[in-house]
């Protein structure tokens, strides 16, 4: 019987998603973002998915930003690699880490940053946040961070005592500036860099137990001179005046907002129901 062979030509074929940045959250480590990185390689086959493996465990403590240099020196080099862009997904403290690069590099090639549990507009509770620092409560917190001293510390660059407003402004040398709040030398380039994104997908829930509130996850916040009432993200004087880009992106339906119940802060980005619905179809 005769036999045939057909040869065929070999082709390298390259993934079709984009590269995806995992950024880890605060007293953790890159070694957390497996499981994440994990569904995203079963979702989308081939994805180069790089954890950076930075400010892990007590390090995470640094001042933010000395965090946004070092994550910004691997998430820049990633983008020189990727042409057609990148994806972030950052989890927690590592939300602000994120966005502090992305405010920092005007012409970034980031399509979609992915904002998990990341306490967008500051930080004000009793939560595993400040278990390091046992003998203080809340409510005194801001006689530590609102000091040069307490500014080494990452909780308190993002710290927003909604009581003391007037020292937050004046003291905190991290979130006003990010957030323009305050005008600075930094103020001309940050917001370009939110503009800049296709797509801004924050992601949080009233479960969350970490971040307070925890609608900061989305850019609300406590009102000013109250501890319990609760400014809406569009009721806000920055998305109003537009101060990041918020209300660029949301005009434009680029700005994505998830509410998620029952999901505590520590499983988020280990919760596989969370990514299929919230975060798979942003990393295409």
């Amino acid at each position: 019987m005769a036999q045939f062979w057909f040869l065929f030509p070999c082709f390298i074929v390259a993934s079709a998603y984009k590269p995806v940045v995992l950024v880890h959250g605060i007293m953790d480590n890159a070694e957390s973002m497996e499981g994440m990185k994990q569904f995203i390689v079963e979702a989308h086959p081939g994805t180069n998915v790089t954890l950076v493996n930075l400010f892990s465990d007590l390090l995470s403590l640094t001042d933010m930003w000395d965090q946004v240099a070092g994550f910004g020196d691997t998430i820049r080099d990633v983008m020189a690699n990727s042409p057609d862009g990148i994806h972030l997904l950052c989890f927690s403290q590592g939300g602000l880490s994120c966005r502090g690069v992305l405010q920092s590099t005007p012409n970034h090639t980031v399509d979609t940053f992915v904002s998990l549990s990341s306490p967008q507009a500051g930080q004000y509770g009793d939560t595993d946040y400040i278990k390091f620092l046992p003998t203080f409560l809340k409510e005194e917190l801001y006689r530590l961070f609102y000091t040069p001293d307490g500014q080494k510390i990452s909780v308190g660059n993002y710290w927003n005592d909604p009581l003391h407003h007037d020292l937050y402004l004046k003291e905190n040398v991290f979130l006003p500036l990010l957030n323009n709040e305050i005008n600075s030398s930094y103020s001309a380039v940050n917001k370009s860099g939110i503009v800049r994104l296709k797509k801004l997908v924050t992601i949080g829930g009233p479960d969350d137990g970490v971040i307070t509130p925890w609608q900061s996850s989305h850019f609300a916040f406590y009102k000013t001179g109250s501890s319990t009432e609760i400014v809406e993200t569009r009721d806000q004087e920055g998305y109003q005046n537009d101060a990041i880009g918020l209300k660029t992106l949301d005009e434009r339906g680029d700005f994505i907002v998830y509410n998620i119940t029952g999901v505590q802060h520590i499983y988020w980005h280990r919760n596989r129901t969370v990514f299929d619905c919230c975060i798979e179809k942003w990393l295409t």
